[in-house]
């Protein structure tokens, strides 16, 4: 083994660490100045749009042969984590681009992927994902959604819950039951364009966070569609869609440490500057040891991020595993070293005066979206208990 070898694993390599100065630049100048209005007018952050447009951070991974950038699933994340640290709403952006083309990049046609990909990656649509329904959540396979054969067209009738970016984005992998019989086995996917006719959306959820990325129903009435616009063959459209939430468990892992690194260096400089006793707060060991658990996990959470990144640009047998850990874990962390910050600053960390609150209410979404974390905990149990079998 040649010197220093082992210890590499643990060292990002030099490209994506200038992925990460290139980002937060941007970020810092463009990005963040927009957060706390995205957050107050419940508005999608266009100018923080076009700023990540302008620097091609705004679906970075769709390969160059499509005309994207060809960042790897590592870059992707690290684009997503800093993104995160500005603006969770603005980090959404690359990642539902990502959540929304990835059926296309798994389990598309050729034909499919050259119509759709490249005006994303131009910057002149967004692409988001249907799969949830009001009455299937966590089942998604309960779906009722339904895609009827039509000659060569598709006919979709159905509604879509919690879509993200609904209604600003251009494109929509949409899943519907084309043998209803079957359940998950007769599922597909398709594209639908917002401009197809039969295509309207719910009024904007009102939420607790991440309030600059609109959450709507999407209705489709009647919405007929070519048959080409299928994403793989009948029935494979629920493997792809959990084969594509293994690989985009892995971007909101990377939100939710981008929000925790957000609060944690937020919360640290006030607590450098505020004074109490006679003495700066940070000289205090209590909360010298409140920052010490939320560096600690916010670092554990990074890492297996990373590591999670490393087995998706892999495709790696265990990657469902990965995901689901990886995504529980740094949002579970998220919560709580964002609830941390909010108590470092006292009832300053209570007033939208101050970042913290905003990143603490954007948190408790990386729990929920993307499978609850009860779900990967499910998810992880099975991984574990067929490894002992």
């Amino acid at each position: 083994m040649s010197s220093g070898s082992a210890f590499d694993v643990y060292q990002l390599p030099e490209e994506h660490e200038a992925v990460r100065e290139a980002v937060r630049e941007v970020c810092t100048a463009r990005v963040a100045p927009n957060a706390a209005e995205a957050d107050e007018t419940g508005e999608f952050p266009m100018k923080s749009y076009e700023a990540l447009r302008a620097a091609d951070f705004h679906a970075p991974h769709i390969p160059e042969e499509y005309g994207g950038a060809g960042a790897d699933a590592l870059a992707t994340a690290i684009v997503i984590e800093e993104v995160a640290r500005a603006c969770a709403s603005s980090s959404l952006i690359p990642a539902v681009n990502k959540l929304g083309t990835m059926p296309l990049l798994l389990a598309g046609s050729d034909e499919l992927k050259r119509r759709y990909l490249p005006p994303v990656a131009r910057g002149e649509a967004m692409f988001s994902y249907c799969l949830s329904e009001p009455e299937a959540g966590s089942d998604a396979a309960a779906m009722t959604t339904r895609a009827v054969a039509d000659g060569d067209h598709y006919v979709l009738n159905g509604v879509k819950r919690w879509i993200t970016n609904a209604g600003v984005s251009d494109y929509y992998t949409v899943f519907a039951a084309t043998d209803p019989a079957a359940r998950s086995r007769g599922i597909s996917a398709f594209v639908v364009e917002k401009s197809d006719p039969g295509v309207s959306f719910g009024a904007p959820e009102k939420k607790l966070g991440i309030k600059g990325s609109p959450t709507r129903e999407v209705y489709l009435d009647t919405v007929r569609i070519p048959a080409d616009r299928m994403i793989g063959a009948p029935g494979t459209g629920f493997g792809t869609a959990m084969r594509t939430l293994d690989h985009t468990r892995v971007t909101i892992a990377a939100q939710a440490v981008g929000i925790a690194q957000g609060a944690l260096d937020y919360a640290i400089g006030y607590v450098k500057e505020r004074r109490q006793f006679g003495k700066a707060v940070a000289e205090f060991q209590g909360i010298q040891f409140m920052l010490a658990e939320m560096g600690m996990k916010l670092e554990a959470a990074r890492q297996l991020t990373y590591a999670a990144a490393g087995k998706s640009e892999r495709d790696e047998p265990d990657l469902t595993y990965f995901g689901a850990t990886a995504k529980c874990f740094a949002s579970d962390a998220a919560m709580q070293i964002t609830t941390d910050a909010v108590q470092l600053l006292g009832g300053y960390g209570y007033t939208r005066d101050y970042p913290v609150e905003r990143m603490m209410r954007d948190a408790k979404i990386t729990q929920i979206y993307e499978g609850t974390n009860q779900v990967q905990r499910i998810v992880m149990a099975r991984h574990l208990l067929k490894g002992v079998a």
